[in-house]
């Protein structure tokens, strides 16, 4: 909230009149508002919603939810619980992947530990490329290369995940404290030596939380890659979809939500313990 003030000259004896904001700040909020719904009608303009479509919709949820009921629990053993255990295997595997090929993009995007600016640069344009790629771009990638399945959730993981480990990776080493390592410089210590009982000390619980926070992460998107052919419980959802078993699509939904309840509660327990 702006505290600034404007008053205007008064003539001697008349009161003074305090203003929330100057005029030059009202015409910068008038601006920003006039942009705001500018965006939101120039969207609704673009999107073009039917409105028949938006009149019947809680009909149709209802109608659907009416479908969903009973679950399916007996189709958990023959049809959910398999790809159940590939999503988590996907997420689990891609994000020690995702590790693997983070780490050395993460050193070498750290200026204070490589004092390389082309070798930063190129390391920071990998991150963001990782990053800027959809999971389900990634998945699509794969799946043309290797096929239906796990391998191509597990890379479309991997590589989304490399741009998400590395920067923060990278952040925290740049962060770290120059005393310990300025003391092992001045003690002759080689670069490995110091990266080691230097840097790797204090980046330790921020390493752990991101992996961990990374590994939660997957197991949410590994859950939706089968509906693009990468594996999982998402083939499951889809096939359950295209056949209208509704009993079963609710089963898989419910399967899915118990997992990332679980994996959310286990990350915490974990944080909680090691760090």
């Amino acid at each position: 909230m702006s505290a600034a003030s404007s008053a205007a000259p008064q003539a001697p004896g008349s009161s003074r009149v305090w203003e929330r904001f100057t005029p030059r700040q009202r015409l910068s909020r008038f601006a920003v508002y006039l942009g705001l719904v500018a965006a939101i009608v120039a969207s609704a303009r673009t999107v073009e919603v039917i409105p028949e479509f938006l009149y019947d919709a809680p009909q149709q949820v209802q109608d659907l939810l009416e479908r969903m009921w009973p679950i399916a629990w007996h189709h958990y053993a023959g049809g959910v619980h398999d790809a159940l255990v590939d999503t988590l295997h996907i997420a689990t595997l891609g994000t020690l992947l995702a590790i693997v090929m983070a780490l050395p993009v993460g050193l070498a995007a750290a200026g204070n530990l490589v004092p390389n600016r082309v070798v930063n640069h190129l390391a920071r344009l990998v991150l963001v490329s990782s990053r800027s790629v959809n999971s389900l771009v990634w998945a699509l990638l794969f799946v043309a290369v290797f096929g239906p399945g796990a391998i191509a959730g597990t890379l479309a993981i991997a590589f989304r995940s490399v741009g998400f480990v590395g920067k923060l990776v990278g952040e925290a080493l740049e962060e770290a404290d120059r005393g310990t390592i300025e003391a092992l410089q001045a003690a002759g210590a080689p670069w490995a030596s110091r990266l080691l009982w230097g840097y790797w000390p204090q980046i330790k619980p921020a390493f752990w939380s991101i992996a961990l926070f990374r590994w939660d992460i997957n197991v949410r998107e590994s859950a939706v890659l089968g509906l693009v052919g990468a594996g999982g419980i998402g083939m499951a959802l889809d096939t359950a979809m295209n056949l209208f078993q509704w009993d079963r699509v609710a089963l898989v939904l419910f399967a899915i939500f118990a997992v990332v309840v679980i994996a959310e509660l286990a990350v915490t327990h974990i944080r909680q313990r090691i760090l």
